[in-house]
């Protein structure tokens, strides 16, 4: 649903300081991506280059796990901060990738959990947190889509656009 533009000076002009301010926070966003990636890089080459030489320990690769799922969540924010920029957005893509940005957080999260200094409790609520994110993209993405595909093919049918 595209955004209405306002005969009202004011709000235009506080919508076009949002579209800028969204903007620069791409531009900083894009720079922490860069940075996360060099960080990564980094970290493995450090960690490659200390004895035992050319080896990873199995907390080194689930750190590198966790690095690489904070770029993408990083990279998942990126763009939906260019949905902000867009004058013709689209909402229901926004849920959308905000739920799977959720989703990617909470399962970087569970990769990274060291399990013996985690409480119970903790992860029946990453669980639950899970599942309802799960519910919820299943609802928008998938059945949002299959809905929106069932109305189209009903306006072709009866020949309407």
């Amino acid at each position: 649903m595209p955004e209405k533009e306002s005969n009202d000076k004011v709000i235009g002009f506080l919508n076009r300081v949002i579209r800028n301010v969204a903007k620069v926070i791409a531009v900083i966003m894009v720079l922490v991506i860069i940075w996360g990636v060099a960080d990564i890089i980094y970290v493995l080459h450090q960690r490659l280059m200390a004895p035992p030489f050319m080896l990873l320990e199995i907390k080194d690769i689930l750190a590198t796990f966790g690095a690489f799922m904070a770029v993408l969540i990083a990279i998942e924010i990126y763009h939906n901060i260019l949905l902000y920029t867009e004058d013709h957005r689209n909402h229901h893509l926004a849920v959308e990738i905000v739920l799977g940005t959720a989703l990617m957080a909470i399962s970087r999260k569970v990769i990274v959990f060291e399990f013996s200094e985690v409480v119970p409790e903790y992860l029946y609520g990453s669980a639950v947190v899970i599942l309802a994110l799960v519910i919820g993209y299943y609802l928008i993405a998938v059945r949002g889509a299959g809905a929106a595909h069932a109305l189209k093919t009903t306006k072709d049918i009866d020949g309407k656009p």
